[in-house]
């Protein structure tokens, strides 16, 4: 049988006409493409190659290794790893796992205590019906979502007071009880669309069953909806991962997480790039390989809404 392409090539009434304009919409769309996956990808190009360039190379702008410099591992050496100081005991080594870790924790936490509030919130706000005082479904859905309008510094002494009074500076709980806020909101949108597709008949028909409305939450619309949780997990994790302004104002010692550590590469002597740069592609590289692992969980997370 023909192929498509071929189809358009010889069904039309000029051949060369439709060979053109084929040729032109897929050249035009993938050179659309190409373009923009290039834009995405130069700046972790850049901060991984600025990781392995001495300090002449950073000035000059040099960006081909091999070819406008000859890589080396300054970056990752003055962080303890490199492949010749991996196995010497290393002060920065240390306090680079221990923000990597408090990181880990802090980030991991929220983002779950944030999808699972936030997917009851959402739940119960496309399946029932509330009123306080004036505020209806819609006016508590955009309450929600009306928390993130104040800029952070906003709320940066009022909770520098409370957290001192609570004892929650410089602690783990304290960041995630924060995160956890800070996130919730984009979570329940997020959600409350996804639950929104969902048809209510399965729900009744598990009802009919004899299952419990948590019943039919946990058994029947969570899996469906486990895409979009999915979805948010990964957009929670990444706000709370790159968080900076609250983990400098409400830690200094031992809850400090790596953004403040990449931002505090900076002295008398001006800004170590490689070691920003070393430090910066460490951070990002979890990120990296979750939203690898976990893609076609976001496409399907993402286009969930559009078709019920």
């Amino acid at each position: 049988m023909p192929t498509a392409a071929a189809q358009i090539f010889h069904d039309g009434p000029s051949d060369r006409a439709y060979r053109a304009k084929w040729w032109t919409g897929r050249i035009s769309v993938y050179g659309l493409l190409i373009l923009w996956a290039f834009i995405c990808l130069f700046p972790i190009y850049w901060t991984l190659t600025t990781s392995f360039k001495m300090a002449p190379d950073v000035m000059k702008g040099n960006m081909v290794p091999w070819v406008d410099f000859s890589p080396a591992w300054l970056g990752w050496r003055s962080l303890g790893l490199s492949p010749d100081t991996w196995g010497d005991e290393s002060t920065v080594r240390a306090e680079f796992l221990k923000r990597f870790t408090n990181s880990a924790i802090v980030s991991l936490a929220s983002s779950v205590l944030a999808v699972m509030l936030g997917s009851l919130a959402a739940y119960g706000l496309s399946r029932f019906s509330y009123k306080f005082a004036w505020m209806r479904n819609s006016d508590i859905s955009f309450f929600f979502l009306s928390q993130l309008i104040l800029p952070p510094v906003v709320l940066a002494l009022p909770m520098l007071v409370l957290y001192k009074e609570l004892a929650l500076l410089d602690t783990r709980i304290g960041l995630i009880l924060l995160y956890t806020l800070s996130v919730l909101p984009i979570v329940i949108w997020i959600m409350r669309d996804q639950f929104s597709s969902i048809p209510t008949e399965l729900e009744e028909a598990a009802l009919v069953d004899g299952l419990s409305i948590w019943g039919a939450f946990l058994t029947i619309i969570l899996p469906i909806a486990l895409p979009g949780m999915v979805a948010a997990f990964i957009l929670s994790l990444v706000l709370t991962w790159n968080e900076y302004f609250f983990a400098a104002l409400l830690t200094s010692t031992h809850a400090n997480t790596l953004p403040v550590m990449v931002a505090s590469q900076t002295g008398s002597q001006g800004i170590s790039w490689w070691s920003m740069a070393a430090l910066a592609w460490a951070a990002i590289l979890p990120l990296i390989v979750i939203g690898v692992v976990l893609e076609r969980y976001i496409i399907k997370g993402m286009a969930a809404g559009a078709v019920k």
